[in-house]
């Protein structure tokens, strides 16, 4: 009985993977909510067959399930790895265990990560470079190295016939919704946020990625996360802006507040830069998902922080988006920091601290006691004004 309905996405390749229904966090912190999707998909040759990537622990017998529908599991001859994070690999052990002569192709990294993180044997491993080719009959993969995106071992695999590119983790979006790029209206949207949550802090290595692409006639893009774009320069021309850092006239606005101070301090700050014409995100910390603040990160060119004083330091909610500036690297120019304190202040301070390595270049800071002054709200338009003509160019 064929239980699953398996894609053939071009001739003889097929969506093997499984949606995850179920999942609505993703590495204990960013949230889902629309889900996620483990991609793997089954490439038939005349002489060989392979598995590019398989799926997250917990779906292994779907996947063997689904393959089975398809061709018997004993006849599979090479399972790719792309990249070794278990939600793309963590069906390897299970697969090799039920046959017993499949090889594992990976990179030099992702060799020595599959025998420590999956126990596959150094004879059951093949080791590939850039530009290796491994023929199936009638269908080629090609391999094309690309570290650090989003760990040192990542590779994509081209199949040249069908011109359709296997980026494991590049351009791929957390969304459990639609087979392809077209039937999910915010696609881009979602990629975006993946974007901001996995790939910023690795630009430099996703423009290098892009170059070897260039001259790579891709018809395809099918990513391990989400929807498949038949449309590739869709992703393509998204990426090639948030991967150079292109910026809007935008401000990201990220506050808390406790009792109302810090909130009087921030909406002051909007309301000017909404007057000069500056595009504004706000989010309140206490009930926002931190991936859209991640999304918002991957074009805005000026970051406001809105953060009460609590025990000495920042509130306990401000300190993970701050933190995520930092390690996401964003391509922000500007910042501003406001707070307010009842019997003592710090949290300006500490903010700073964790900003200070970044080079975010601050425009101003404001720490009040208890609620603000009509002084301090003229201090705040006066620094607004500032950070617009920042944002524009004007100075």
């Amino acid at each position: 009985m064929k239980r699953y309905s398996v894609l053939e996405l071009s001739e003889n390749v097929f969506l093997v993977g499984v949606k995850d229904w179920n999942r609505k966090v993703f590495d204990a912190l960013i949230p889902l909510p629309q889900e996620t999707t483990y991609n793997s998909y089954l490439v038939i040759g005349k002489e060989k067959t392979a598995l590019v990537d398989t799926v997250n622990p917990g779906f292994e017998k779907k996947l063997a399930e689904k393959i089975s529908q398809v061709i018997e599991l004993k006849s599979l001859d090479y399972i790719v790895m792309n990249h070794a994070e278990p939600d793309h690999a963590g069906a390897i052990p299970y697969l090799m265990e039920r046959n017993k002569e499949a090889l594992l192709i990976t990179t030099e990294k992702g060799s020595s990560m599959a025998k420590t993180f999956y126990k596959v044997s150094e004879e059951r491993i093949k080791t590939v470079k850039d530009g290796d080719i491994i023929e199936l009959g009638g269908k080629t993969l090609k391999f094309i190295e690309a570290p650090w995106l989003h760990w040192p071992e990542t590779m994509f695999t081209y199949l040249v016939e069908n011109k359709i590119l296997f980026p494991c983790d590049f351009f791929g979006a957390h969304t459990a919704f639609g087979f392809f790029d077209d039937e999910v209206e915010e696609i881009l949207i979602f990629a975006k946020r993946y974007f901001g949550e996995i790939m910023m802090p690795f630009r430099n290595m996703g423009r290098k990625a892009l170059e070897k692409l260039k001259d790579i006639k891709i018809e395809i893009i099918a990513p391990s996360h989400g929807p498949i774009y038949k449309n590739p320069e869709r992703i393509l021309g998204a990426y090639r802006k948030w991967i150079a850092g292109e910026t809007k006239e935008k401000a990201l606005v990220v506050y808390i507040s406790m009792w109302n101070s810090t909130e009087e301090m921030i909406m002051t700050m909007v309301e000017t830069l909404l007057s000069e014409k500056i595009e504004v995100d706000l989010y309140n910390i206490s009930n926002s998902d931190i991936g859209d603040i991640a999304k918002d990160l991957v074009d805005s060119s000026a970051i406001v922080f809105g953060v009460p004083t609590v025990l000495g330091g920042m509130h306990p909610l401000a300190i993970t988006p701050a933190y995520l500036v930092k390690v996401l690297r964003p391509p922000l120019k500007y910042g501003v920091v406001l707070s307010s304190y009842g019997w003592g202040g710090g949290a300006v301070k500490q903010a700073l601290e964790i900003l200070r390595p970044t080079k975010i270049e601050l425009v101003g800071a404001l720490e009040v006691k208890g609620p603000p002054s009509t002084d301090d709200h003229e201090k705040i338009v006066e620094m607004g004004k500032q950070l617009s003509n920042k944002i524009k160019g004007l100075s």
